[in-house]
């Protein structure tokens, strides 16, 4: 297959009444390495499933050159299935469903010449994306992720969240797609899966759209920046990598901020003048009539000044109605919050000897104590036994041996790696009033600070996006009070400027906090006083 391109040419999608996308035009050209950022809700996901044809558009057309390009796309999947690994694999490269057109094609072929030319493009699809060596790689990539092989045969369900990253990094890894559309692929991968990301970027000769949080990430690998923008519905492209988005951003924000300061200047100056100019007029006109001047002459030149006057009023008028508007630049929506402190608790947690397991996986024995205004972080390569300890800690899981001791008043303030709290079908200003604990119209005041509105709040909290889900836990643990923080993953599906706004809460933070990130970025950010680090 020569090489591919993808291109996109005013695109428009609502969903009901709101419109998402807004003409959006997109080229796509082979080695492009386009980071697709905006803030949560902006569309980066429907702009995904536009360009890889999934979703039906309200405008605008998407080609491929040539038009047998393959394209793939490789959303996020945080609730894992009961498919086998293999199975997952072969849907995620995309040859699984290429096998079962050439099979079909297969059956029909010498009825007629179409039934021909089909078998002969089933089998060009087939082929390009890599059909008949998968299983081969699928053993040498497994071993690579040093993932057993006899995984391939398991659910995914039954997978650790470790090998579970493992399984999405590898089905990036075998997939041969012409042109790629990743959805977050850089969530729960360790330091080394995302460092193998990165290689595997590096390599790449295809056109790729990614849409990541993390920013260390995006600063290696992409060359041009696309920015959904969430109240026009526009996009804009920037080219020259992270960085240089960063300070083009910042300069045409400057640059707007300048020019609509030199309109008010300009505005206001001629407003008052005009004004000034009225009252002397109007003041000129007065004494005109009130005077008792007998000489017409000087009468007639009070007059004419006086009209003089009214004259230049109505020409600064004139040059304000010609003056070129510049509107306001707008001022985006920012999280700004700060975490309800339940008060100094005593220690937190002692364990001794413990044992827990999960599976296969066995954690321990381990020895632990944890005290009040500590900043753990707890590190270690996927499948090494994060979440599995932060389970032990807040008494999830059973010790299999040792013991665990948890302070009694101690406040637990959690944000789980699989956002569940808010993945159910009653609305989510129902869900979050019960686990907070206020009324609904309070509620209702402390969800909008995080972005999330009416439009939200009456919807099933299991339709919310993974980033919408994550802002009503933060505000949960706004509206709570707590003393020990759990965050294991905080930044996981959060757009960059709430990011942001994270570290900085985190930040003021004065009570104990649990720690479980790769976000390297964030790990700079966030002071902690010391590490876990499991093997």
């Amino acid at each position: 297959m020569p090489a591919a391109s993808l291109h996109a040419r005013g695109l428009c999608r609502s969903h009901g009444p709101a419109v998402v996308l807004d003409h959006i035009d997109l080229l796509v050209a082979p080695g492009d390495r386009i980071g697709l950022v905006g803030p949560n809700g902006a569309g980066k996901t429907t702009l995904l499933r536009a360009l890889a044809g999934i979703d039906e558009l309200d405008g605008g057309v998407v080609t491929r050159t040539p038009p047998a390009a393959t394209v793939g796309y490789l959303p996020q999947e945080p609730e894992r299935t009961s498919e086998t690994v293999r199975a997952f694999l072969l849907r995620r490269t995309g040859v699984g469903a290429a096998e079962r057109e050439l099979e079909r094609t297969a059956a029909a072929l010498g009825t007629d010449q179409a039934a021909d030319d089909a078998y002969s493009h089933a089998l060009d699809r087939f082929l390009s994306l890599g059909g008949p060596d998968l299983d081969a790689r699928m053993g040498a990539v497994c071993d690579e992720l040093r993932l057993p092989v006899s995984v391939l045969d398991q659910e995914m369900r039954t997978l650790s969240g470790g090998q579970a990253a493992r399984a999405s990094l590898a089905s990036l890894l075998l997939s041969r797609f012409d042109v790629f559309l990743l959805d977050e692929p850089t969530n729960d991968l360790d330091l080394d899966g995302l460092s193998r990301l990165e290689q595997w970027v590096a390599g790449l000769e295809a056109g790729f759209v990614v849409v990541s949080h993390d920013r260390a990430f995006l600063e290696r690998t992409i060359t041009s920046v696309l920015e959904l923008d969430d109240v026009s519905h526009t996009a804009t492209r920037y080219n020259g990598g992270w960085s240089a988005y960063l300070e083009m951003r910042a300069t045409a924000r400057r640059h707007a901020e300048e020019a609509y300061a030199t309109y008010v200047d300009q505005r206001d100056s001629l407003k008052q003048r005009a004004q000034q100019q009225r009252e002397w007029a109007v003041q000129g006109q007065s004494k005109v009539k009130k005077s008792d001047e007998s000489d017409k002459f000087i009468r007639h030149f009070k007059k004419v000044q006086t009209e003089k006057l009214a004259g230049k009023a109505a020409a600064t008028e004139k040059a304000m109605e010609r003056l070129e508007v510049v509107d306001k630049p707008f001022e985006r929506w920012e999280l700004s919050f700060s975490i309800s402190s339940a008060g100094r608790s005593g220690d937190v947690v002692r364990l001794q000897r413990a044992v827990a397991r999960r599976g296969d996986f066995t954690l321990g024995p381990i020895d632990l104590e944890i005290v009040w205004g500590e900043r753990v972080a707890i590190l270690g390569p996927n499948g090494s036994g994060k979440t599995t300890l932060l389970d032990a800690i807040l008494g999830r899981i059973p010790l299999d041996a040792g013991e665990r001791w948890f302070g009694p008043s101690v406040v637990v303030g959690e944000l789980d790696q699989r956002r569940h709290r808010f993945f159910e079908e009653r609305p989510l200003l129902d869900a979050f009033t019960l686990e907070a604990g206020v009324l609904p119209q309070p509620a209702r005041s402390l969800l909008a600070k995080f972005g999330l509105t009416a439009d939200h709040v009456g919807r099933s909290a299991a339709t919310l996006s993974p980033g919408e889900r994550t802002r009503a836990e933060l505000a949960l643990l706004m509206a709570r009070g707590v003393n020990c923080l759990v965050l294991d993953e905080p930044t996981n599906h959060l757009d960059l400027p709430a990011i942001e706004q994270l570290e900085v809460a985190l930040g003021t933070w004065d009570g104990t906090m649990l720690l479980v990130t790769h976000d390297r970025r964030l790990l700079d950010a966030v002071e902690t006083t010391r590490e876990i680090r499991l093997g």
